[in-house]
């Protein structure tokens, strides 16, 4: 009797990734990061043409850049992430500010509100990291009402984030299975994501600018403060953490268009507006 070996690939423990991803986001402090990345969120509500009053939700808000943005336009805002510190963070910045905002923990892949809850979901850099792409695509269509909105900024795989993620890849490989972020950046998995719920995919590709004092400056906050690359740091040894740093600083100076040693440096996203069937 000949024995059959199944060629299938072992089953991705996408709890296990989740959990390893949600322990990075949590490393640091994110704030620091995000803070400067508020232009992208102003700059998402005007493409989506929010209005006064709208039912808005804030997925995988982080320190709610997305959030103080659609609260400055008075529409009734929920922010949720599933990191505790930043939504704590998120509210002292909504508090400053004087703005109503509602905070909740929530995951993405289970959204913990009804069908049709909301007029527009907004998403700066944060929908895109979830592991399981299909789900969570699932879920922002499920609570936007018909003929809502979806509002992303997706880093695209060409951009220097991108790049930044293809360059950890090289010395901590993703998980096996799991689909990069950076897809969603891409009009084409954009398509195969919410081509059924869709009336339309409008995308543009858009450029945020990172200004830092140089390029060293700029590995030294986000290696403190930004849990991906606090944990990869983390995860190497000396040796690999200065080749990973001369990888870094080779990719930054070959995007940084500053002219004076400081660091200006584009990076591109894809900001998205996906109108609901």
């Amino acid at each position: 009797m000949s024995t059959v070996i199944s060629s299938a690939p072992p089953a991705i423990d996408l709890a296990a990734v989740k959990s390893r991803q949600k322990s990075a986001w949590s490393t640091g402090d994110y704030a620091v990061v995000g803070t400067t990345l508020q232009i992208v969120g102003e700059n998402l509500c005007e493409a989506l043409d929010l209005r006064a009053g709208s039912r808005v939700l804030d997925v995988a808000a982080g320190n709610g850049n997305a959030t103080l943005a659609a609260a400055r336009r008075w529409c009734d805002v929920t922010s949720t992430d599933y990191v505790p510190s930043l939504l704590e963070s998120g509210r002292a910045r909504a508090q400053a500010e004087g703005l109503a905002v509602r905070f909740q923990e929530a995951d993405v892949e289970n959204l913990p509100f009804p069908d049709a809850s909301f007029d527009a979901l907004v998403s700066t850099f944060g929908v895109m990291f979830t592991p399981d792409q299909e789900r969570a695509a699932g879920e922002l269509a499920r609570v936007c009402k018909p003929g809502g909105k979806i509002g992303m900024a997706n880093w695209t795989p060409e951009g220097f984030v991108g790049q930044v993620f293809k360059t950890i890849g090289k010395y901590i490989p993703p998980a096996p299975g799991v689909k990069s972020p950076a897809l969603w950046g891409t009009k084409a998995r954009l398509e195969d994501l919410f081509g059924n719920t869709a009336e339309e995919i409008r995308v543009a590709r858009r450029e945020f600018v990172f200004r830092y004092r140089s390029a060293a400056h700029w590995i030294d906050i986000f290696r403190t403060y930004y849990g991906p690359l606090n944990k990869t740091y983390g995860a190497l040894d000396a040796q690999q953490q200065a080749a990973f740093t001369q990888d870094l600083l080779a990719l930054m100076e070959s995007r940084n268009c500053s002219g004076d040693g400081t660091l200006v440096l584009p990076s591109e996203y894809l900001e998205v507006v996906i109108l609901r069937k």
